[in-house]
């Protein structure tokens, strides 16, 4: 089973470039699951989507907390059900808390969740990312120039080893450079 993480800020193309690549393996016959996280099919994701809502250090936790549980709840449910499992948002959640405690989240984690070598941070500038979202009917609590910064700036220590993608330019020349290292690691992973 191929296990494929796509992270990063919002506005930087994930479910996009996800949908990109469930599309590419469907289309040779896989059976592909994709999980975007919070899903709204659960209570744990429904929660953590009210929580980003609202305002404040409480919502701040419960969305965390909750956000959490919906991510472990894909993995229990949807981890080797199928030939390609695609998880939007997954273990970089943790870089909307303090880094001392991202940092120990994300190591803890990463110990106890699949981690694979197909895992992807798309990296935005926090302009860009502000520009993108700018248009959605609800604005999330870490949807500001400052929010966006610290954790970019938190998310970026945190991704040792995975592949970094600029997606400050087109859908297209992003989705090449995914593409790219998805032709060498089916190459080299089979």
């Amino acid at each position: 089973m191929r296990f494929i993480v796509v992270d990063g800020l919002d506005g930087a193309g994930k479910d996009t470039q996800a949908k990109k690549i469930m599309e590419r393996y469907e289309a040779v016959g896989e059976k592909v699951i994709m999980r975007s996280h919070p899903e709204s099919d659960n209570k744990y994701g429904r929660k953590a989507k009210e929580a980003l809502l609202g305002k404040g250090k409480k919502n701040h936790l419960k969305a965390s907390v909750y956000y959490a549980l919906d991510v472990i709840r894909s993995i229990r449910k949807y981890y080797g059900k199928s030939d390609t499992f695609i998880v939007v948002r997954y273990l970089v959640g943790v870089a909307y808390l303090p880094f001392p405690v991202a940092k120990i989240l994300y190591k803890f984690f990463e110990t106890f969740l699949p981690t694979s070598c197909y895992m992807f941070f798309l990296d935005v500038e926090p302009e860009n990312s502000l520009k993108r979202i700018q248009g959605r009917k609800e604005k999330e609590m870490f949807e500001s120039m400052e929010e966006l910064r610290k954790v970019r700036e938190k998310a970026l220590k945190l991704v040792k080893g995975w592949h970094i993608i600029d997606t400050n330019r087109s859908i297209k020349e992003t989705y090449e450079e995914i593409e790219a290292i998805l032709d060498e690691l089916d190459r080299t992973h089979k």
